[in-house]
């Protein structure tokens, strides 16, 4: 699929805010020990991309109950879903100077039952014309993610026979509705995640 940006003005994919908080020193700190041994955007991104999936562990697979919305928060506390390691991703992305933004698709059970949102991020290197989609949740069993600008490699390629699909639009800010039932919930297990995207795209 091809991600479609929501705007074409490039420094909405730059910008800072409360929850791709790139100004914070954590998001500072992390970004710049990444950096190191990195010699172009290429690199950083592939190494911003590992870090994320691999060394913060997405919290329904750890059992961590703690429940981190903003960019600034997972990196300190190591723990997030989807939303939240996606906005991780985006904000070390965003303070290397490369475009990124938030996408979303829709999931079920392999029955086509409790469809949910899931969340990843797209990145547009600099230089290129293109977008491409990232999903750094953490592997696992059955899951494997991989950074791959030209051919996608998600955790969960879409089944549209059960009612699953990706959504197109590379959005510079989180829905508004996934920072709300983040900030919502007492703890991991009490999330309530939207089951799509509202807004006709």
């Amino acid at each position: 699929m091809e991600p479609i940006p929501e705007t074409p003005d490039l420094s909405a994919y730059l910008a800072a805010g409360d929850v791709i908080d790139h100004h914070d020193p954590q998001v500072l700190e992390t970004a710049a020990l990444l950096a190191q041994g990195t010699h172009n955007p290429h690199e950083y991104a592939e190494a911003a991309f590992e870090y994320v999936r691999d060394a913060i562990p997405h919290s329904f697979d750890s059992g961590d109950p703690r429940v981190s919305w903003r960019a600034s928060d997972v990196l300190e506390q190591r723990n997030g879903i989807c939303y939240a390691k996606s906005h991780a991703l985006t904000a070390l992305l965003r303070t290397r100077g490369i475009p990124a933004g938030l996408c979303y698709q829709r999931l079920t059970e392999d029955d086509g039952s409790d469809p949910a949102l899931h969340g990843l991020i797209a990145l547009r290197l600099p230089g290129t014309d293109r977008w491409s989609r990232l999903d750094a949740r953490g592997n696992k069993p059955g899951v494997d993610a991989r950074f791959s600008l030209a051919t996608e490699r998600l955790a969960f390629p879409v089944r549209p026979e059960l009612g699953e699909r990706d959504y197109p639009l590379v959005y510079a800010s989180p829905l508004p509705a996934v920072v709300a039932c983040l900030r919502a919930a007492p703890a991991s297990t009490a999330i309530v995640v939207p089951t799509e995207v509202s807004d006709g795209s």
